[in-house]
């Protein structure tokens, strides 16, 4: 075989890959106008936990006797199997995961949640975002690469994300804890809590109170540190901020 003959099977060999990839896409668009996919999963007690591995989740709570499930999913594959996505219950576990492999791949996928009012929520995402609003019981939101948000809640609070920010505003919970290893926190509360706990190992974090008495403790590895709210070391409400590296701000809601 000569040096030219070989080059020309190498240009279309890469040729093939551009039109395959080509093709592709056009159908990952052609598809984003599809219609969601929807399912309900029955709920036997009071807690539930959502596990994914690669998804955007939002949740809240609303009036259904079961889970509702609305998901989009988009993705394409080029040498590989055909991307997929499931949902299961098992208990008192809801699983969400996404198959989506090949030489050269895209999926997107997103799930909202409804959940019935009354139960205890655990969100667990491997690489990607958890939303939550209006959740009044209990709530425990992890993510491992993904941002947290959350708005409106009143019941206790733990977040955290290995790698992302986190944001949570109209809080009204009495207990709050918020850490992420790199990445912002910015916590917004509208009624006085008792316990609060705000930590990034690198990154700003602010907490926004309203006006009351706090035993504050305040700290960064190298940064600013600024607190702006009336002071006791008696106080029965105890506010925690650290960040290793940026910025700490401690001040009145409103200001």
């Amino acid at each position: 075989m000569t040096k030219s003959t070989r080059t020309l099977r190498t240009f279309a060999a890469a040729a093939g890959v551009v039109a395959l990839i080509g093709t592709a896409s056009a159908c990952a668009n052609a598809s984003d106008d599809s219609e969601p996919e929807r399912k309900s999963f029955a709920l036997d007690g009071s807690e539930l936990t959502i596990d994914s591995s690669d998804s955007k989740v939002v949740v809240r709570p609303a009036d259904v006797d079961e889970v509702r499930v609305t998901r989009w999913f988009d993705g394409w594959a080029v040498f590989g199997d055909t991307p997929k996505a499931t949902w299961s219950m098992h208990g008192h576990t809801l699983t969400f995961r996404t198959k989506c492999q090949g030489a050269v791949q895209n999926c997107s996928v997103r799930h909202e949640v409804l959940v019935p009012r009354g139960v205890r929520l655990t969100v667990v995402n491997g690489d990607g975002s958890v939303e939550a609003s209006g959740f009044s019981t209990p709530l425990k939101l992890t993510t491992r690469d993904g941002s947290v948000v959350v708005r409106d809640v009143t019941g206790p609070l733990r977040l955290s994300s290995g790698d992302g920010r986190i944001d949570a505003g109209g809080i009204g919970s009495r207990e709050v804890s918020a850490h992420t290893s790199d990445g912002s926190v910015k916590l917004a509360f509208d009624k006085v809590p008792d316990l609060v706990e705000a930590t990034s190992g690198d990154g700003r974090v602010s907490v926004a109170l309203p006006h009351e008495n706090y035993r504050v403790s305040a700290r960064s590895g190298d940064g600013h540190v600024s607190v702006d709210v009336p002071r006791d070391d008696t106080s029965g409400h105890v506010v925690t901020v650290r960040t290793g590296d940026g910025s700490v701000s401690v001040t009145e809601a409103g200001r």
